[in-house]
């Protein structure tokens, strides 16, 4: 995977390459990262990449002839690669997409500046317009440093396991299950007590559960659309069981459920 950052700060991405799973692919040669000055294509003595935009308004606008040189000379070093924009106007980066440009050769990732790009590069050069959240940042050069670890994450061999990927949280639209490790005790909380059985069906069962539970109680909206198994039909319907046996007990005692009063 060959990843070609085009920014007018390439330093900021010295210490990235340099540390955690980032470093280890690309010592392990699963990488291939560079970071191009877009200044280095600019014209005149200044080498200016930006400039006032027609119609006027606030702000300043990169160039379209620096970044239109940039880019092609890193489709010469990557020809099938594909051009990603950071920008707050893109489709929202997700896990999903990361899989879809981890099977891409090469990723060429244009660092939006100022108020934006003339909006010609954008027509003519650009394959993806990305954002990774809706809130403004400076550049896109955080941004750009996000989509590499999150692709580099599902490229083969970058990780710990050969599975590690595939169990992610959003793999599968789900989030993890809980995590417990030592001690075993905190504070007067246990670890559940089928973490420490052995009983590796068992585990795999309650990690399946709580992986559900957590979805539906912190991001009940990634199971909005997403096909239920019919495994996770059958919990989410002892769920729903469970729930009306505890509202019925409370009508037993006597509480109105709605207002909590007896």
């Amino acid at each position: 995977m060959n990843f070609i950052v085009l920014t007018i700060f390439p330093e900021l991405f010295d210490p990235f390459w340099e540390y955690g799973i980032i470093s280890r692919a690309i010592k392990r040669n699963k990488i291939n990262v560079s970071a191009v000055n877009i200044r280095d294509f600019a014209a005149g003595k200044h080498r200016v990449t930006d400039d006032r935009p027609y119609g006027g308004g606030c702000g300043m606008v990169m160039k379209a002839e620096p970044l239109a040189s940039a880019i092609r000379a890193a489709k010469i070093t990557n020809s099938s690669a594909k051009t990603v924009l950071l920008t707050p106007q893109g489709r929202t980066f997700k896990q999903n997409l990361a899989r879809e440009f981890a099977s891409h050769k090469g990723l060429i990732l244009v660092c939006g500046r100022y108020e934006g790009v003339d909006e010609r590069i954008c027509e003519e050069f650009i394959d993806y317009e990305i954002s990774i959240g809706d809130y403004i940042l400076t550049g896109g050069e955080l941004a750009a440093m996000v989509i590499i670890e999150a692709v580099t994450r599902m490229v083969p061999g970058t990780l710990g396991g050969v599975d590690s990927a595939g169990k992610d949280t959003f793999s599968d639209n789900l989030l993890e299950h809980a995590h417990y490790t030592r001690p075993r005790s905190l504070e007067g909380e246990d670890v559940p007590e089928v973490l420490l059985s052995g009983n590796h069906k068992a585990i795999e069962k309650w990690r399946f559960e709580t992986s559900l539970i957590r979805t539906f109680l912190k991001r009940r909206d990634l199971l909005k659309d997403r096909p239920l198994s019919r495994q996770e039909i059958e919990i989410l319907k002892k769920w729903c069981r469970d729930i009306e046996k505890i509202i019925h007990t409370q009508s037993l005692f006597g509480f109105d459920a709605l207002s909590g009063s007896q």
